[in-house]
Order: structure tokens, then sequence, then C-alpha cells
């Protein structure tokens, strides 16, 4: 939902055009069992891109009605995002929603419409959505950004799908042209991104970034997340396209702070390529993170990077990524960023 990542000065603003991500695939330890070797013939199947997108256009129609009841159902009860320094639960998210009221003028549009695993049980849909609508959240009112990049990661929960993770970023055609729009529950603390201000995003945005510290209940394996975003950085800081590999999946992707997505490793390894750009130092911070299975999480953090690309001064971001692991590493399977203002 268009407004589901913005966040007010309770938790989030608005939420109103939802859902991405890419594939990882996750080799499960043969077992020998007979019975074992049966069942995996009735694995169960992975959803479709329809399915997903029957789930988003129902959530887009709940939030513009602020029904937040809707919502109790179809987000997981892990459900967590990050956005602008403030972490939003379920709880708040379902509040927030309850009180929602718009005006719409023109009923949303969903393309580009892009659905991929991370794992088998973790899925993520990438689209673009469009509307021309004013909506009332915790006391203000305001016009709907569009359009925007949407992403949204669903995990299965016994026969259905629940969503555990939501992002939106606006699509700005021409960088130069972007201005940051201050955001007064933003945190003041900053790092470094890799995500540059340029007149190709493709540039200076990466989500493969460094992250010192992590705020988890299973924080060792956070931080294990948290190095290899470092090194991911460090990588992009150096033109080191053979390290951004070794770091990220076969099917990774990947949405920049301007809202262009590419759709696997190689579309992402050209997005992170760092050409036009000059970069002395990266950093990150506020980092947090969940792990969703033993071989599955996801690291949410703000980073920042000293130096240009293209002429242009590198801008901050707040960033998500879902990690898979293969082997013993853990390797960046999707990547969100948003400006951080």
């Amino acid at each position: 939902m268009s407004r589901f990542l913005k966040i007010s000065a309770a938790v989030l603003a608005a939420f109103s055009m939802w859902a991405c991500v890419d594939n990882a695939n996750m080799n499960r330890p043969a077992n020998s069992n007979a019975n074992t070797n049966a069942n995996a013939t009735t694995a169960k199947a992975p959803p479709t891109t329809d399915s997903l997108m029957t789930i988003e256009k129902q959530a887009q129609d709940a939030y513009l009605k602020g029904d937040g009841a809707f919502f109790e159902n179809m987000l997981s009860d892990k459900f967590s995002m990050n956005m602008n320094g403030q972490k939003s639960d379920k709880a708040a998210a379902v509040k927030m929603i309850s009180g929602v009221k718009c005006d719409v003028k023109t009923p949303a549009s969903y393309d580009e419409q892009k659905m991929s695993m991370i794992d088998p049980d973790t899925a993520a849909l990438v689209y673009k959505a469009a509307i021309d609508a004013t909506c009332t959240s915790e006391g203000k009112t305001e016009k709907e950004p569009s359009p925007m990049r949407v992403a949204t990661v669903f995990v299965r929960n016994g026969d259905k799908w629940q969503a555990i993770w939501h992002g939106e970023t606006l699509i700005v055609p021409d960088p130069k042209t972007y201005k940051p729009q201050p955001m007064s529950s933003a945190p003041s603390n900053s790092s470094n991104s890799k995500s540059a201000a340029n007149s190709n995003s493709s540039m200076n945005s990466n989500s493969n970034t460094m992250a010192n510290t992590s705020t988890s209940s299973s924080g060792g394996n956070v931080d294990a997340l948290a190095a290899v975003e470092r090194s991911g950085w460090e990588a992009w800081k150096s033109h080191d396209n053979a390290k951004l590999q070794m770091v990220s999946t076969s099917g990774a992707s990947f949405v920049d702070l301007f809202g262009n997505y590419s759709a696997d490793q190689a579309e992402t390894l050209k997005l992170w390529n760092g050409e036009g750009c000059t970069i002395n130092s990266t950093n990150v911070s506020d980092t947090s993170g969940e792990m969703l299975s033993p071989t599955t999480g996801v690291l949410f953090f703000k980073a920042t990077s000293d130096g240009t690309c293209n002429g242009m001064k590198t801008l901050p971001v707040w960033g998500t990524s879902f990690y898979v692991k293969e082997g013993d590493q853990w390797k960046m399977a999707f990547g969100f960023e948003t400006p951080a203002a």
C-alpha cells in the first residue's frame, strides 16, 4: 500500500498500495527414510504471482476502507517492519489502518508484477502501483504518493500465505530531480549508504550493507547477516563484483531507493557495480533483525556513504535485506531501500 511504509509520529502514517523479492534455492538435507522420501513427492507447491496479487488487491481495498480486521488474518504474527528508524509490528499496523479514511479519485493500478521464492516457505512479490487518492491517518490528511515500487514478503502458514514484511518507495525516473522529503519522526543519527543520488541509481544503490549491531532473540545469527552486509558495502565501494557475487544468491533481486528493480543476480550486480561512483567510506547503523528459520533471516539497517556517483553526493538509505544460508555462507536473496531524509 502506498502509505504502508510512511512512518508518522506514532508508528505508521498510511498504508495504501502494498507488495517484493527473488529466488534463493534452499537445499534441504536428504533423508534416507522411505516415508520422508514419499512425503517429498507431496511437498506443497509455491504460490503463484496471481494468488499473491489477489491478496494484495484485497489488502488495498481493506486499507482504503479502514478495515483493520482484514489485516488480523492477512498479517503474520511475526510481521515486522523498520522504516525511518521506527519499528512496526502487527498490532501497530492493524491499529493504524483501522483509523484510515480515504477519498479515492482513481482506483489503484498494478503493473510489472513479479514473484520469486526466498525459500520454499517464503515468497516475495514486487510490483508497480499507482493511485489518485487522499487519505487521512492519525490526524494527517495527505495525497498518496504515486507511482510506487511495492514489495511484500509472504510466509506459508499451513495452507495460507501471510505477509511478514512490506516495503514501498517512490519511483523516481530522474534521480537528479529528487528532493528528500523531511520526516519529523525520522531519527537524527546517520550512516553511510551505497545508494547515492545520481542519474543512474544502478551505480549507487546496493542492499549488501555492513551492519555492526543487532537486536534479536537470535542475535548471533543476526550478527552474521550484518557481517555479510558489511562485506557487501565494502565490495560496492571497491567495485569488487566478484565479492558481490559471492555474498548474493543466484536469484538475488533488489529495489533501490529510486524504485528501480532488478529481478535476478545478473541484473542486481549491474545495479551494484558502482560505475560512476567514487566512495571514500561506508557505514551502517540502527541495525536489527529476526531469524525466520535456521536458514532464513531478515536484517534492517540505516546506511550512508561518503562519496559521489556521477557527480552527485550519495544519499543515506533505510535498508532491508533477506538472507538465506547456502552451506556455511549467508547470502542476500532480496534487498529493498528507501531514502533516509
